[in-house]
């Protein structure tokens, strides 16, 4: 890059409890998916970070796993990962929803990031669902609002005042270097968001503790001749009952799972892929250190 002594970068965490959009928010900022979304609490289990750059500024964003009472190893690692993130931003995010009242979770999350000297930006998301007034209503009832340096109304999924939102943030910036290339939006390799991506069709089709039973990993990703990409990956579940679930009558489900998951692989690589899925017991490996390490939730992120 050319030196531009006029420069800004920084580092920005997006907080919140879970499943509140903060991969949405995350995805829409740099116009492309880096993190995946689903309806299921604790979508995302590591720090994944994205990156927005400019001409003259690069703000790294983290979208954390959601801050929560952790019942598992698994859920210690979540939230120990998520604040990590907070000792190393320049501001932090918060996002609620409009449409569910200011509860428990949102105030323990508040009461956490009191604690840091940290610059702290509410956002305030989806409210392409409610009428003005129901965003006044909310407005009224959001406590600690002096925690915060500005409040954003915004909506993650449409786009309405996240531009306004990166602006502000960018602003705040401080002078510094360019960290990544201009064309990179992730720090993570394509492995890792190949991964993602199947663990994202797994958490839309499945239903009650499975989501959160299971992990994928990749044995290999090769590109032959014809540039088609060969991705063969497991899909891990803690017992019997959930491999059964998840191959479904006739494999019904796993060829669902495949389907959905290789189209989504293409939108990324932009290239035509083969995917092959297994589907492995380990039993209880959201328990166990050696577990989580293998399937990367590495110990040196606590």
């Amino acid at each position: 890059m050319e030196e531009n002594k006029e420069f800004k970068s920084g580092f920005v965490a997006i907080v919140g409890r879970p499943n509140v959009g903060k991969s949405t928010l995350l995805n829409q900022i740099v116009g492309q998916k880096v993190a995946i979304m689903s309806d299921k609490a604790q979508t995302t289990r590591n720090k994944i970070q994205a990156v927005y750059t400019t001409d003259d500024m690069q703000i790294v964003f983290i979208d954390t796993p959601g801050i929560h009472k952790p019942h598992h190893e698994l859920g210690e690692f979540m939230v120990k990962s998520a604040y990590q993130a907070l000792d190393e931003v320049e501001a932090i995010v918060m996002l609620v929803n409009v449409t569910e009242a200011i509860g428990p979770g949102d105030k323990f999350v508040m009461e956490k990031i009191s604690h840091y000297q940290t610059p702290k930006y509410l956002a305030i998301n989806k409210i392409d669902q409610v009428a003005p007034e129901e965003l006044a209503e909310f407005l009224a009832t959001v406590p600690n609002q002096e925690l915060f340096t500005a409040i954003y109304p915004i909506s993650a999924l449409q786009g309405n005042n996240v531009n306004k939102l990166v602006a502000d943030l960018a602003d705040h910036m401080p002078l510094g270097p360019q960290y990544y290339p201009s064309q990179q939006i992730s720090d993570h390799p394509e492995y890792f968001v190949v991964s993602e991506l199947i663990r994202e069709q797994i958490l839309l089709r499945t239903r009650e503790e499975v989501p959160h039973s299971i992990a994928v990993t990749i044995d290999s990703m090769q590109v032959d001749d014809h540039d088609k990409v060969h991705v063969y990956a497991n899909i891990i579940v803690e017992r019997k009952s959930q491999k059964g679930i998840i191959i479904g009558k006739g494999g019904k489900m796993l060829k669902s799972i495949g389907v959905g998951a290789r189209r989504e692989i293409e939108r990324l690589l932009g290239s035509k892929v083969y995917l092959e899925l297994w589907v492995k017991i380990e039993k209880d490996w959201r328990d166990h250190s050696r577990s989580l390490q293998n399937f990367g939730y590495r110990s040196e992120d606590y």
